[in-house]
């Protein structure tokens, strides 16, 4: 039986939390009344394993980033954002996202391109991985900024499955970032996808990422 303490605890984190939001947690451990802890448990977690895959997603994009920075420089460059070349190869959607525009916006107040990377926004190096670079730039390229990728496949498959990985960890990083329940995704596959998108570039680091992050650890502390 839950101490009055506990109950009190349950209903105040509820209303603070609003009950429409934890009744995502609700429905989902079935705890019933407030005299059930469970959907507590169970947001905390969440909240904790959002916060733990911080880490590996930070250093999974930095590395991305900069493979795709040193694809352009050779093919722009080493100040390819001011490139008009590459600046007329980006869409330029009237409606969405517009690469063309994050690049200028992202340029705008820098003066080098070490200071333009951290602006362009994540779907911004996705969208490097779309087919119309293949010709202009991953044929040439993406084995080489990406070293330990499978030999056997073509570049088209290669950069779409990276597309397609890039897509996934995304919408992972955009849940944790608006706060939003993570829990019925598969956590493991999401690390491992992260895993190799960084060691598509560097063995070395992927394995270094994994021994400095706590997401699988808490993962696997589940209530």
């Amino acid at each position: 039986m839950m101490s009055n303490h506990n109950k009190a605890t349950i209903q105040a984190v509820k209303i603070a939390l609003s009950p429409a939001r934890m009744g995502t947690y609700e429905v989902a451990t079935g705890a019933v009344g407030d005299e059930d802890s469970a959907a507590l448990a169970l947001y905390a977690w969440n909240a904790m394993v959002s916060g733990a895959f911080m880490a590996p997603l930070h250093i999974c994009e930095v590395v991305v980033r900069n493979a795709v920075s040193d694809a352009l420089e050779d093919q722009y460059g080493n100040r390819w954002p001011w490139s008009s070349g590459f600046e007329r190869s980006l869409p330029d959607p009237t409606i969405g996202y517009s690469p063309r525009k994050d690049l200028q916006s992202a340029r705008r107040q820098a003066s080098t391109t070490g200071k333009v990377i951290p602006e362009l926004k994540f779907v911004f190096w996705q969208k490097m991985f779309t087919g119309r670079y293949d010709a202009r730039l991953w044929n040439a390229h993406l084995t080489r900024v990406l070293p330990n990728l499978d030999p056997a496949k073509s570049i088209g498959q290669l950069r779409q499955a990276i597309y397609d990985d890039l897509e996934n960890i995304r919408k992972l990083r955009n849940r944790i970032a608006h706060h939003e329940p993570i829990f019925k995704r598969n956590l493991i596959d999401d690390f491992q996808k992260i895993y190799s998108l960084i060691e598509f570039r560097c063995k070395v680091t992927a394995d270094w990422m994994t021994t400095n992050q706590q997401a699988l650890v808490i993962v696997n502390e589940r209530p």
